[in-house]
């Protein structure tokens, strides 16, 4: 079958260009106010047509365009009562047989299926990440900084400066974000200083907080406590 115009096939669907169409059917109506009439006649934009732009091949601006639905050109076609009307809505009913054909039916389920397990695998893949890095957390008897913590815990828009927010909020750690005296005592935190020297001779104390893997724990259900 010659190709009268362009078909995209997408997401099981059949779909082309509104500007291709305007132009096969040698409408003299000016493309814009042509498309205007036609999308008053019920066609319903996300349905049965998706508006996007396009760079034009003379002056290379870009310009409206719309993906139809090839139940929509079908519509317009017949709607022009001409014989570019007549025929290339032939062609869009030839387009349909072969797109329903039981084989073609079949290639489509199996291009799903397998971008569906596709999907599944990568998920199944990023949780074993995710899982194999929590548990080499969890049996290492170090503790961790509060970024390292974040990625572990792994909740959606949860970062280390949310989490230390949370933390402080929860009165777990105080203004400075070191934590209170009782959850050091009870196995959750340390407290790591570090010396350094100003370029002044003078001497600073950086304080760190660390967190065992009793603390990612106790964390991640102070977070599943809020939600």
């Amino acid at each position: 079958m010659n190709e009268l115009l362009k078909i995209k096939y997408d997401n099981d669907r059949i779909t082309l260009s509104a500007r291709e169409l305007h132009t096969f059917l040698e409408s003299e109506e000016r493309f814009s106010k042509c498309f205007d009439r036609f999308s008053g006649y019920g066609f319903v934009e996300g349905i049965d047509y998706t508006p996007y732009q396009k760079v034009h091949p003379q002056n290379l601006q870009s310009i409206q365009d719309y993906q139809l639905t090839i139940d929509m050109a079908k519509e317009i076609a017949m709607l022009q009562r001409s014989d570019k009307g007549k025929e290339i809505r032939q062609y869009f009913i030839q387009i349909e047989k072969e797109w329903n054909t039981p084989e073609r039916v079949m290639a489509r389920g199996l291009e799903a299926s397998r971008l569906v397990i596709e999907k599944q695998n990568k998920m199944l893949l990023e949780q074993k990440h995710k899982v194999d890095f929590y548990d080499s957390v969890a049996d290492s008897k170090s503790a961790i900084p509060m970024d390292q913590v974040a990625k572990v815990i792994a909740v959606p828009g949860v970062g280390r400066n949310k989490l230390f927010e949370f933390l402080r909020e929860a009165k777990i750690l105080q203004y400075n974000n070191i934590p209170y005296q009782k959850y050091v005592d009870a196995g959750y935190f340390r407290v790591v200083e570090t010396k350094f020297t100003k370029p002044d001779g003078s001497t600073n104390i950086n304080i760190k907080t660390l967190v065992y893997q009793k603390g990612v724990d106790y964390i991640r259900k102070k977070l599943e406590e809020c939600r």
